[in-house]
């Protein structure tokens, strides 16, 4: 465990300790109850925590169906001891076995937040019974909730994790299952008024769900083997692109770190986000199909040579689809990367939101990747022309929120005139011939680049740590108002 995750846990269990001893003294003790009762409930939550069922990027146990009826069969006062004495008890297998570390007994105290919410409220309403006010249970269930968010959200913080809105969306399918268990466990509740053992009843349950658990976990075990094989693959198709081409290798590896930025920005779910990071290392890949002496070219393509290296896209699908699976979706993506928002892209001409998203964001940060590096054709372009240029292309070639959310990842300097954006330079318009067709000009990645890392080096980052704010962008009004089409490179 490391240094920062170690003082997180710390401060938050040292605050549930604090609080679990103060209800406990101020809540008086529980002499009345069996200890043999209180040492079933306290087995039966050590037991649920081995019934796993993955969500999103961790997992939850069914506690709440042991929960429900132990704050009502034990003095409430002493349930969020005994919870946090259970979870301990129940991890502590895998630490004899040396499956985890015994530092991480460190997040049990923290762990168990959920169960003083509603001992607290079923302490100050003085009602003890599963069949009293529906009111009170409804507002337990509630501080239940309440109490492990905010337990969360402040470990969180203090670890510098994930966002609230990001945990919001991960606790809250927690939270749907513990409410579809509650009724389940105020049942148990119910039924075990007098007869304290008849919370046995419901060990068969989990024992099915521990076995229905542990087949789930092997069948994600298997897709993350999978995953794990096409992100291979993927990386051996890049690295086939970068030995046939390094310029065009470089410039990939560049546009998978900013589309990653950009999509992050966007919120973009985790799927997504893959497609994303897959699309851009291999949206050049179908140029290893095209002739080397048309993809180096130094001078002009004539209109023989711009049609064959139009077809990269497709090349590049094909390939993808050999491949099968979730390379086939990237394919697609591939395929649309140099789509434009106008409708004058190619290979189907699609616009506006027959694009796909991802296939969007590839396609911005593919141009403004080639326009800030050097390319065997041209010399880099400063950045703020670069920026002045995508604000020109926005609502033609580009889709103007993937503009815009650019240039907020990147911080755009403020001394680019966005109102009156400049000219790009004289020698990046002669790039293109006069006779390309409009849809091909504004193409921002036919050959290889070379990243330069000064083209990149307004933005505070690209593949982690904390944004800067962009600052006054000027953008609302002005995005999507010019037919002018990036002029900076080949397709």
């Amino acid at each position: 465990m490391l240094a920062g995750e170690r003082r997180g846990e710390l401060i938050v269990g040292a605050g549930f300790t604090i609080a679990a001893v103060s209800l406990a003294v101020l809540g008086g003790g529980g002499a009345s109850v069996p200890l043999s009762v209180a040492a079933l409930y306290v087995v039966g939550i050590a037991a649920v925590g081995h019934v796993r069922f993955d969500i999103g990027a961790g997992f939850t146990v069914p506690t709440q169906a042991v929960l429900v009826p132990m704050l009502f069969a034990l003095p409430v006062a002493w349930v969020p001891l005994l919870v946090a004495l259970g979870l301990a008890l129940g991890s502590a297998p895998a630490m004899l076995r040396g499956e985890v570390p015994v530092s991480r007994l460190l997040t049990v105290p923290a762990n168990s937040w959920f169960a003083w919410g509603p001992a607290l409220v079923l302490l100050a309403a003085h009602d003890s019974s599963p069949d009293g006010r529906w009111g009170i249970l409804l507002l337990a269930l509630a501080a239940q909730f309440v109490c492990d968010f905010a337990s969360n959200a402040i470990r969180e913080r203090l670890l510098g994790g994930i966002a609230l809105r990001e945990l919001a969306g991960e606790m809250g399918q927690v939270y749907l299952i513990d409410m579809a268990l509650a009724p389940l466990g105020l049942i148990v509740a119910l039924a075990a008024v007098g007869r304290p053992w008849a919370v046995l009843l419901i060990a068969p349950l989990f024992g099915v769900l521990m076995r229905f658990s542990q087949e789930r976990r092997v069948r994600l075990e298997q897709l993350v083997e999978l995953n794990d094989a096409y992100r291979g693959t993927a990386l051996v198709l890049g690295d086939v692109v970068e030995a046939d081409d390094t310029y065009t290798g470089e410039h990939c590896k560049g546009v998978v770190l900013l589309a990653l930025d950009v999509a992050r920005e966007l919120g973009l779910d985790a799927d997504e986000r893959r497609k994303v990071e897959f699309a851009a290392l291999l949206h050049d890949i179908g140029k290893i199909a095209v002739p080397k002496e048309i993809v180096n070219k130094p001078g002009k393509l004539d209109d023989g040579e711009w049609a064959i290296i139009r077809t990269h896209t497709l090349e590049g699908q094909r390939m993808l689809e050999r491949v099968g699976g979730f390379m086939s979706e990237v394919g697609e993506i591939v395929r649309a990367s140099h789509e434009s928002w106008d409708g004058r892209g190619y290979p189907d001409g699609l616009r506006g939101s027959e694009i796909p998203l991802e296939a969007r964001i590839v396609a911005c940060c593919d141009a403004f990747n080639a326009m800030t590096t050097t390319r065997p054709y041209r010399k880099a372009m400063p950045v703020s022309a670069a920026f002045a240029e995508l604000v020109d292309s926005a609502g033609t070639q580009f889709d103007p929120r993937v503009v815009e959310t650019l240039l907020r990842v990147v911080d755009r300097p403020p001394s680019v005139p966005v109102e009156a954006p400049a000219d790009p330079p004289a020698e990046v318009v002669s790039d293109t011939p006069a006779d390309t067709p409009a849809d091909t000009t504004a193409d921002a990645s036919a050959q290889g680049e070379r990243r330069q890392p000064a083209a990149l080096g307004q933005t505070g980052r690209l593949a982690g740590g904390d944004r800067r704010p962009g600052g006054d962008r000027k953008l609302v009004g002005e995005l999507g108002a010019r037919a002018k089409r990036v002029p900076s490179s080949r397709p």
